[in-house]
């Protein structure tokens, strides 16, 4: 078993299916490919290459929080969703609405999260389990929040829960605020200007979806004494049968009709350097050995993150969301993908669905081989 699939523990590990994406286009490639591809599928299938497999797909619905291992996820411009819950819609707050994260208090890596009967559940060591409304009463006041300062707002969860957070932290009040579709979302563009307008987030960091390999993790984990998990990192799409680092290279990607732009690479903190199994912040592996041979030029990051100008390290891809016109499915687990042509790439209200049972193309450069 090799390093990253023994490091998933007890999380749900979905059989490998396909997975296939894109290679680098130029600039005006890019921004012409919405509109050629729709009308070039044959030629468009003839230059797809096979470059990995989805291993698996992780949600994150409170920030900071434990991540849920889904078979299948929907797919929207503000990230994935698994039925009632979309990754990273829920943020623990101080009472002056300011964030809080694993970075402050990083015992909230403890705090498992699902989802039963309409309600957001939580669990945690030495805690009573606690259910939430998914659909927060609308008579709970809107905060103003602050994420990475920019101004956002949420919905109050109410009392309970913040006083469940705050005995479990044993730390000054928290709240716990809820992101809702009518809110503004935050840019992407205003964190790290190499996003699109059109990339918005809620509560993550910058952008919708993190993209991971496992043979990334496995090389890590061969430099260091202490291995390390795939919950360090908190990627959506964790992918295998690739190299080490060759995710740094996608810049288009075609998960079965599902199709993603890896933006920037992504810039990692002190967070990668908490325990997901006991919530106790290291500050030094892994960014100590990732340090030694993963630093890249401060353009390739997000320099205005907390703290990752101290941490251009991994260069895991940040990509933003395209999708067909209409909503497709990906076929069930196990089914076999055959590189079918890209469609109109168009962000909006259309969804997708993605799951581990899809190949990832990606789209020839000149003078590469395939």
């Amino acid at each position: 078993m090799s390093g990253a699939r023994g490091a998933l523990g007890p999380w749900l590990r979905p059989r490998p299916g396909w997975l296939w994406g894109a290679a680098a286009l130029a600039a005006l490639g890019a921004l012409l490919g919405a509109w050629r591809w729709a009308g070039g599928r044959r030629r468009a299938r003839r230059r797809l290459q096979r470059v990995g497999t989805v291993l698996n797909l992780f949600v994150y619905p409170v920030k900071s929080c434990r991540g849920m291992a889904v078979a299948r996820a929907q797919v929207t411009p503000m990230g994935l969703r698994s039925g009632e819950l979309r990754d990273r819609f829920w943020l623990v707050t101080k009472e002056d609405g300011h964030m809080v994260t694993a970075r402050q208090e990083p015992r909230l890596v403890l705090v498992s999260v699902g989802c039963e009967d309409g309600h957001l559940t939580l669990e945690a060591p030495e805690m009573q389990r606690l259910c939430v409304p998914v659909k927060v009463p609308r008579k709970n006041r809107v905060l103003n929040c602050r994420v990475f300062g920019l101004d956002i707002q949420g919905r109050d969860c109410g009392d309970e829960v913040a006083q469940w957070i705050t005995t479990f932290l044993n730390s000054e009040p928290y709240r716990l605020v809820h992101f809702e579709p009518s809110m503004v979302p935050r840019k992407s563009k205003d964190v790290i200007k190499l996003f699109r307008n059109t990339d918005e987030v809620a509560y993550p960091d910058c952008s919708p979806v993190l993209i991971l390999s496992e043979a990334s993790l496995d090389d890590l984990n061969a430099r260091l004494e202490k291995k390390v998990k795939i919950q360090n990192f908190r990627p959506n799409i964790l992918v295998t049968d690739c190299s080490a680092f060759e995710e740094d290279t996608w810049e288009d990607i075609l998960i079965g009709d599902v199709e993603m732009k890896g933006t920037v690479c992504c810039a990692r903190c002190i967070l990668t350097t908490v325990n997901p199994d006991t919530g106790v912040l290291d500050r030094k592996e892994p960014l100590e050995t990732l340090k030694s041979y993963r630093l890249c030029d401060p353009s390739e990051g997000s320099e205005d993150v907390e703290e990752s100008t101290l941490c251009m390290l991994q260069k895991n891809k940040w990509t933003s969301t395209t999708f067909w016109k209409s909503p497709r499915e990906i076929p069930p687990l196990g089914t076999r993908m055959h590189g079918s042509a890209p469609g109109t790439i168009l962000l909006g209200t259309a969804a997708q669905q993605c799951c581990a049972a899809c190949v990832c193309w990606r789209w020839h450069q000149r003078g590469v081989e395939g």
